[in-house]
């Protein structure tokens, strides 16, 4: 039985790098640098604001998926929206619900805390897999497009 849980730096870390090092080089063809992406996943376990990330363990304890999350602030609803960003699903366990899981265990959360609005993600244009997952599970794109300056 697979389950979703808060990760924690020790246990986790080096799954988490690894899993972007993979998203990276599979969505966007990026090779990253391993310690950068290291020091990036060590600055949110070490400053919680910054966000929180959580995992898929499967019946043995391998991590199978993770995910990040980060508040936004709504002034138009008074609430926190929450960001997911950075999911991964190890290629084995794709299709096999694992997101559906996270997601289902983020929405149990936003509804039982007043103070949060919703969830929100965004998703490369070009990804069609994930875009069916999400919508899938009732997510839409109907209100917003992305727009985005990076250095």
């Amino acid at each position: 039985m697979l389950k979703v849980k808060a990760a924690n730096k020790n246990e986790h870390l080096d799954s988490i790098v690894n899993f972007q090092m993979e998203m990276a080089q599979e969505t966007e063809k990026l090779s990253l640098n391993k310690e950068v992406v290291e020091r990036g996943v060590s600055t949110v376990f070490d400053n919680p604001s910054k966000g929180r990330y959580y995992v898929v363990q499967s019946e043995d304890n391998e991590c199978v998926a993770s995910l990040l999350t980060m508040t936004e602030w709504s002034d138009w609803r008074c609430k926190d929206i929450i960001w997911i960003h950075s999911v991964y699903v190890i290629p084995k366990y794709r299709k096999k619900g694992v997101f559906k899981k996270m997601y289902s265990h983020l929405k149990e959360m936003v509804e039982s805390d007043s103070d949060n609005g919703g969830l929100r993600l965004y998703v490369d244009k070009t990804n069609y897999p994930a875009q069916k997952v999400y919508e899938s599970i009732g997510m839409s794109n109907e209100h917003y497009d992305l727009y985005e300056w990076l250095k």
